[in-house]
């Protein structure tokens, strides 16, 4: 185990369209724990295939000592897929089957190899997860985001493998999840890179990796480390930035002036040859070596602030890759005190445990937390006051300026671009207000003229709050749905700061406790042993 590792060699990834995602990268990933981050769209997925193996590289290579397993970031619970299959253990037990009733296979006996009580092992694990009330037989699509993720990561736990690599694993687990997550993990005998923006996450982790344009950088630390390293690189990058900015303004008042002094000594030199009335053959001699000592200054001057807009250039390329993502703010203005929604005795429809009636008086500016395990209902609440589901018990009212986002960004129709979805939220900013703010949040000019559909799960996600932020008029109450999943850690920053100068209600669902932290919430409302509790 102290000798696996997976080493990239010069490794870079094109596009299918001819545009290369990254170049030249090189870096080694050992028996230390390791984050990898990045924004959205900067090829973190595609380099974890390749690493894993999944994919292979449009140049250099990638070397692994030992053997890997890889989760992707989406898990797909197919119609015909078992649980067992989901765990990545249904062909050995399928094997294992087939011995049982008479097979004398060396294929057989080669794909169970020494995994005679794989049963047992699937089922202590599931246990352990408390997934306890499945089956290796469960059909995987009756199981939840959360559920499908567990058991696929159950897989991980369970394989021989030297090295894992898992892409946003924590994505749809609930808070108890997460902690256990974290709590394997850290227990976790080889190499492991994770790929997320969970912070709680990478703070367990002994090395951050980032990729960047720029290409591949190692924190050797937790995320607490990398955050501190990098604001100290973006005030390094602003710093030098200025810094090349006042060197190219100097030196262009240096040449400007050494400019009008040649100007000043020719015109001295013309005028005194014509006083002294010398011979035209040597004014002309005069004239062009004035002249082609001029050309020679000029191309001098050319060539130095060419090599000065190239040095400001460079500078200007780091700030805008460590330039933060500006969300702007929403002002809304109406008294805190006045209420804007109400539910009284509402029993939540398709909860499967029995929950007590709820319970609750909205009012202006107050921000709540929805917190809880998966399957108690959270999701169902927003769509209650949202006005998408109806309560089987009780009264729901809410007013009419509220906006839902959902996980599955049901507002965004992946067929029609983002740019006619913004304008017909908002006909009041202006297109080329629209675009800016579209633009600051990480999404250019190609990508809102694409269909939404053709974006990544970041982009789209980005994509959605924006529709929903920049609607005019500004909503009053603000229903999200795990906002943050599939945001890059800038994005998730911006957005934190973008929901504490938000001045409406807002209830908010979401598992990742550092983010919950940050968005000065009023109260929490949480489900404990079959009653809501608000606190």
């Amino acid at each position: 185990m102290t000798n696996i590792y997976i080493a990239l060699e010069s490794v870079g990834f094109t596009l299918p369209d001819g545009t290369p995602l990254f170049t030249q990268l090189n870096e080694s990933f050992d028996s230390r724990h390791t984050g990898l981050v990045g924004r959205n769209g900067v090829g973190k997925s595609v380099l974890a295939q390749i690493l894993a193996g999944k994919t292979s590289p449009s140049s250099g290579r990638c070397i692994r000592s030992g053997s890997v397993y890889y989760l992707a970031q989406q898990v797909t619970a197919w119609a015909d897929k078992t649980v067992a299959e989901l765990a990545g253990v249904g062909n050995i037990i399928a094997a294992l089957e087939r011995i049982e009733m008479g097979s004398v296979s060396p294929l057989d006996f080669d794909t169970v190899g020494n995994h005679w009580d794989i049963r047992q092992q699937l089922q202590h694990e599931l246990e352990r997860c408390g997934l306890g009330y499945l089956e290796a037989s469960t059909p995987a699509q009756r199981l939840s985001g959360g559920e499908s993720m567990r058991v696929s990561l159950i897989g991980a736990w369970l394989s021989d493998a030297d090295f894992l690599i898992l892409d946003e694993p924590s994505n749809h687990l609930d808070r108890a999840a997460r902690q256990a997550l974290i709590a394997q993990l850290q227990r976790w005998p080889g190499g492991l890179l994770v790929v997320s923006h969970d912070r709680d996450l990478l703070q367990s982790l002994s090395r951050i990796v980032e990729l960047s344009s720029q290409g591949l950088s190692s924190y050797g630390g937790n995320y607490s480390l990398y955050a501190q390293l990098k604001a100290q690189e973006t005030q390094a990058t602003l710093q030098q930035y200025e810094l090349r900015k006042r060197e190219r303004q100097r030196e262009q008042k240096a040449l400007r002036e050494q400019k009008e002094r040649l100007e000043k000594r020719q015109a001295r030199g013309n005028r005194q040859g014509r006083e002294a009335n010398q011979a035209k053959i040597l004014l002309g001699g005069q004239k062009q070596r004035s002249e082609a000592s001029a050309g020679k200054l000029h191309q001098q001057h050319a060539a130095t602030l060419s090599t000065l807009d190239q040095r400001v250039r460079e500078a200007a390329s780091q700030v805008e890759e460590n330039a933060a993502i500006v969300v702007h703010s929403l002002a809304v203005s109406s008294p805190s005190r006045r209420q804007i929604g109400e539910l009284n005795d509402v029993q939540l429809p398709f909860v499967a445990n029995f929950v007590s009636p709820l319970n609750l008086t909205l009012t202006a500016q107050q921000r709540i937390g929805v917190v809880g395990n998966n399957g108690c209902g959270k999701s169902t609440l927003l769509k209650v006051l949202a006005g998408k589901l109806k309560p089987s018990a009780g009264e729901c009212r809410v007013v009419e300026q509220s906006v839902w986002l959902d996980q599955h960004l049901a507002t965004l129709d992946p067929r029609r671009t983002v740019l006619e979805q913004i304008l017909e939220t908002n006909r009041i900013s202006g297109e080329a207000d629209l675009r800016m703010r579209l633009a600051q949040i990480g999404l250019d000019a190609d990508k809102i003229q694409a269909p939404s559909g053709s974006l990544s799960g970041g982009e789209r996600l980005k994509a959605a709050l924006a529709c929903v932020l920049y609607a005019d008029p500004t909503p009053q109450l603000l229903l999200l749905d795990e906002p943050g999943n599939h945001l890059d850690l800038p994005s998730i920053q911006a957005l934190e700061t973008m929901l504490c100068h938000y001045q409406g209600a807002m209830v908010v669902v979401s598992h990742d406790e550092v983010f919950l932290k940050n968005l000065n919430l009023t109260e929490r409302l949480s489900l404990a042993e079959g009653s809501w509790c608000l606190e």
